[in-house]
């Protein structure tokens, strides 16, 4: 494993992390939200995380770990992870209480409108910026590990992610820029919010290196695909829906998933 890789890993997380930062923007400078556009790229986002992950994330998890176990063992241990992926990032989804959940979604009208107890709203975003550093965790490592793996797929990842993080920024900056009226304070707390995404790859680089092999890796890689998919079906679709724009967040999914299928045979 060389450094440039792991630089190239490490930069792509950074960049879907941040990219919290642009949603805060988003919700400073749109006066409505645009929920056409909103409902298309999270479809498109989830299409790509969907693909991706059932496609080519799950068979080369299933490779490494044949490789090491024999076809039965592998098997079975890429389906348990896979499932244990899915149980992890479902468990961390449950321990957020759903009024601070960043992921039940608002438009930045409904958050500016329904809300009109200035605490509320600070304790709404801050809570906000603690559920996606939390949400953000696993998801830096399954971006880290996938850029490991491969730098194609990493891109593709990191740019799917970075979409589905520009909605968490608006979570965060609109309810502390309405309860406090100080712009770069939101802006600081969402941006600050999506570095638990490179921390998180960073970290679970260094607990894993040591015993880093075809088995960890595979099991890892299965369990990428699992986050992967409970957050496309959990939190991008339902939130696309929530936009009002069904149509146009399925025509987002098929449009993510034939872009991924291209990527994806222009590398073989």
């Amino acid at each position: 494993m060389n450094y440039d890789s792991l630089l190239l890993a490490f930069g792509l997380t950074l960049f879907a992390g941040l990219s919290t930062g642009i949603g805060s923007a988003l919700a400073f400078f749109a006066k409505r939200t645009n929920k056409k556009f909103l409902s298309i790229t999270l479809g498109f986002s989830a299409g790509v995380m969907i693909y991706v992950s059932l496609v080519e994330i799950f068979f080369k998890a299933k490779d490494s770990l044949v490789r090491e176990l024999g076809v039965k063992g592998g098997s079975w241990a890429t389906v348990a992870a896979f499932f244990g992926g899915i149980f992890l990032i479902a468990l961390i989804d449950k321990l957020i209480p759903s009024g601070e959940n960043p992921h039940e979604s608002k438009s930045v009208e409904q958050m500016t409108n329904e809300d009109a107890n200035k605490r509320k709203l600070l304790k709404m975003g801050k809570f906000a910026a603690l559920a996606i550093a939390i949400h953000n965790f696993p998801e830096g490592l399954a971006t880290f590990t996938s850029a490991l793996s491969s730098p194609s797929l990493g891109i593709a990842i990191a740019v799917a992610v970075a979409i589905h993080n520009i909605p968490e920024g608006i979570a965060v900056s609109v309810p502390v820029y309405y309860a406090t009226g100080d712009k770069v304070k939101a802006f600081k707390l969402s941006f600050l919010s999506g570095l638990s995404e490179p921390v998180g790859a960073l970290i679970g680089y260094l607990l894993l290196r040591p015993i880093f092999n075809d088995v960890v890796f595979g099991v890892l890689f299965a369990s990428v695909a699992g986050i992967m998919v409970f957050i496309s079906l959990d939190e991008l679709l339902p939130a696309a829906r929530e936009y009002g724009e069904h149509h146009y967040s399925i025509y987002g999914l098929v449009a993510g998933m034939m872009v991924m299928a291209v990527s994806l045979l222009l590398f073989i």
